[in-house]
């Protein structure tokens, strides 16, 4: 079993870059050019591939599966398939480059965001050869988010705005999958031929502890971020955005207000969101052009200041 690795006491996370610094190469990375300003990148704690990525790892059917229903996963269908993945092993390697229903994925949690979100993996061609890029954690953040890399061009990518910001990949745009994050005994119950994450990962991690503490419930946030401060920082919230016409925000507390359940119209589309208090359950309806991003409050407003936002008292 390879060993745990260790992270940096908060006392020792947020410390930035030299903003125009063109000889700064944090955890191996070249800053410049960037679509985003260098001076927010920030630096996690761990080394690049300090919190290591999975790469085809072990899964187990459902009827094999040993995990408890309670437990939280990110599922995803794909080619008529279906995989869960527990958020207790997404928790200590953020990443996984998986492969189901013939479609190369690119699973990504960030647990400083509360953002899972399930990427298609985008084809590198060099030559004549083509295959599907591979990700590592890069130990950087940007806006608190998570910053992979891809090991084909070193590019760094943005999860939440889903783009390439440095590196020859720059301005190239991931395409994301519709994911659900829920308890395993109710994904199970609606895919009961799903496949689930196997504890067997070939690292010694206590899965099932999360090394974050209360981070989820508090109001502190690990890294120096400008966001609204209409709601507490965590709030679950769902985003629906069209990259580059509209973005909007249904917070839980106002989704709650508004009897669990809004229908309405957003960028032309008709959507439904319902969420659920007692499971603390999202459930979204929108069309393929809408994408779907579930995230704490802070990180979504953060990165879509010109959001709007649904308020039950308006409705």
């Amino acid at each position: 079993m390879r060993l745990r690795y260790g992270l940096l006491s908060l006392a020792a996370l947020g410390m930035a870059f030299p903003a125009g610094s063109a000889r700064s190469q944090p955890n191996g990375f070249q800053l410049e050019p960037s679509a985003v300003p260098v001076d927010q990148i920030l630096a996690g704690g761990p080394p690049r591939d300090g919190i290591p990525a999975l790469t085809d790892p072990d899964v187990v059917a459902a009827s094999k599966a040993s995990w408890k229903d309670d437990e939280v996963v990110l599922g995803v269908e794909a080619g008529g398939e279906a995989r869960a993945y527990p958020l207790s092993i997404l928790v200590w390697h953020e990443i996984v480059n998986d492969t189901l229903g013939g479609k190369p994925l690119l699973v990504s949690y960030c647990p400083l965001c509360g953002t899972g979100m399930v990427f298609e993996r985008p084809i590198h061609r060099k030559g004549a050869r083509a295959k599907p890029m591979t990700f590592g954690v890069s130990g950087l953040l940007y806006r608190s988010d998570l910053l992979l890399y891809d090991r084909e061009t070193e590019s760094l990518w943005s999860q939440i705005s889903s783009e390439a910001v440095t590196g020859p990949s720059m301005g190239r745009r991931l395409r994301l999958l519709r994911s659900r994050m829920m308890s395993w005994g109710d994904w199970r119950r609606l895919h009961p031929s799903s496949e689930i994450l196997s504890r067997n990962t070939g690292y010694d991690q206590p899965y099932g502890r999360s090394p974050y503490g209360d981070y989820a419930q508090s109001k502190r946030l690990s890294f120096p971020v400008k966001y609204d401060r209409s709601y507490h920082p965590k709030m679950p919230t769902i985003g629906l955005r069209v990259p580059g016409t509209a973005a909007r925000a249904y917070p839980a507390a106002e989704l709650v207000a508004a009897g669990g359940e809004v229908r309405e119209r957003f960028a032309g589309h008709s959507v439904r969101i319902r969420f659920d208090p007692d499971q603390e359950v999202f459930d979204v309806e929108a069309p393929s052009e809408v994408e779907i991003v579930e995230a704490y409050w802070f990180a979504w407003t953060a990165f879509h200041p010109e959001t709007t936002v649904f308020k039950a008292a308006e409705r």
